[in-house]
């Protein structure tokens, strides 16, 4: 049972028929010569295949009929809940038990036997790792090229006239974004400043003040909004809820972009296109490595590990484990559906990950953290120089929510087990319903009852 029609978000390579026909047959092939994003369940008699890209989740549960296993996919745990207490099978469910799809792979998932099928992965995104040159401008320029013609592809499906909103930090990746977006819209014939960049301000937050100076050395502060928000109005519980997660720098990511959106969204009704700049640090390997169990050799020895986590197949998870920006994009994905946005961004595509992994990071780093540390600002102001012919500044990198919290982040940062107490809070009341053992209920061995149809 699917609950989402078939999703896309900037692909190319083939339309979002030819992805579902070719996920119904298994064509690996037809699937990897693509780009953008999808989201695409097919059933092809008794085999359920589903495949994703980073940009739109799809998550799965596996409930119990008289006939076998019978699966249901929808892009929120919330939406699998509601259907199985549609259906008098809540009983069954429980949020721990739901999958979100692995990123990258199509998955073929049989309907038949007991205990429950065991998914069967194969990748349609293997790119090729570190036999790029080393020289920093040759890398940038690969690296930005493959940004930009992400960018334009997206812009040029973008209605006529249409505002673009990105959300700005006056970091790295969103001015990059930025300015390769008005360069697409010039390019295209349109006019660069349906691009109106916005920042949020909580309150003292050093994103606001690096943004203005910013936006005033590219001449563009016409076209830019400080968004002010009180501090106060950062709901930790809600962005729980809305990710559907409980990974505290997810939840503090989304609860800023919560306000952000909100804020915009009461301003400009309409807006609907947004650009962002996530997956820029994951490409480029940009997180300082104190704030983790990683190390240096770990991250090199992973190419994917920011992307796509540990792997479906790793001891350190399960065979159905998300990780990475495959599952951490719901802080990107879920406020901006919340309020009723495309969002978009053309660090997180396929062509762009792979034209990072270019970059033979051992090689350019050679054991340095401090070079891992200045690296991206390298790569990136060398593409936009190369690819643009613009000067982009280069200011200090910093994770959103301290950005845009200041002073007030230090009293609304959280950690991993008040987030997961939070979130099992949440469902504590929807499961003791599902649960009352005084409720209508249907069993999965009831032979009389039909089984719904997709």
């Amino acid at each position: 049972m699917t609950l989402n029609s078939p999703q896309s978000e900037a692909l190319t390579g083939a339309t979002l028929e030819e992805v579902i026909s070719a996920t119904h047959t298994g064509d690996i092939e037809r699937l990897r010569a693509t780009d953008g994003h999808f989201a695409v369940v097919s059933r092809d008699g008794q085999t359920v295949r589903l495949a994703r890209t980073t940009g739109i989740p799809l998550r799965y549960f596996v409930a119990k009929m008289f006939h076998g296993p019978y699966l249901i996919v929808a892009d929120r745990i919330e939406r699998l809940y509601q259907w199985c207490q549609e259906n008098k099978i809540g009983w069954q469910f429980d949020p721990s038990y739901t999958r979100m799809v692995p990123a990258h792979h199509l998955i073929e998932i049989d309907q038949i036997g007991c205990p429950d099928p065991s998914p069967r992965y194969r990748r349609f995104f293997d790119p090729v790792i570190g036999q790029g040159s080393p020289d920093i401008e040759e890398r940038g320029a690969q690296y930005i090229q493959a940004t930009y013609e992400a960018v334009k592809s997206w812009v040029a499906n973008a209605p006529a006239e249409e505002p673009i909103a990105i959300a700005f930090s006056g970091g790295i990746d969103s001015t990059s974004v930025l300015l390769m977006a008005r360069h697409a819209l010039q390019e295209l014939g349109s006019s660069p400043d349906r691009v109106r960049a916005f920042t949020l301000d909580l309150g003292g937050g050093k994103d606001a003040a690096q943004a203005e100076q910013m936006m005033r050395e590219l001449g563009l502060l016409h076209t830019w909004e400080r968004v002010q928000v009180p501090a106060a109005e950062v709901n930790l519980e809600e962005a729980i809820s809305v990710i559907e997660d409980y990974h505290p720098l997810d939840v503090e990511c989304a609860a800023a972009a919560l306000c952000l959106l909100k804020a915009i969204r009461a301003t400009y009704p309409n807006l609907k296109y947004l650009l962002d700049g996530d997956g820029g640090d994951e490409n480029l390997k940009s997180y300082p490595l104190e704030d983790s169990d990683l190390t240096i050799s770990s991250v090199l020895r992973n190419p994917l590990l920011y992307q796509e986590g540990w792997g479906v197949s790793a001891m350190k998870h399960s065979l159905t484990y998300s990780g990475g920006l495959s599952r951490s994009y719901v802080r990107t994905f879920a406020p901006a559906m919340k309020y009723g946005f495309r969002a978009f961004s053309p660090y997180s595509v396929r062509s762009v990950i792979a034209a990072s992994l270019t970059i033979p990071f051992d090689v350019v780093l050679n054991g340095s953290e401090e070079r891992l540390a200045a690296l991206k600002g390298e790569i990136v102001s060398s593409g936009i120089q190369s690819v643009l012919g613009v000067d982009m500044p280069v200011h200090t990198k910093r994770r959103f929510q301290d950005g845009v919290g200041g002073e007030t982040y230090r009293h609304w940062k959280v950690n991993k087990a008040w987030c997961k107490q939070v979130f099992l809070r949440q469902w504590e009341e929807r499961l003791s319903v599902a649960w009352d053992p005084e409720a209508e209920r249907f069993s999965g061995n009831d032979l009389s009852r039909p089984v719904p149809m997709a």
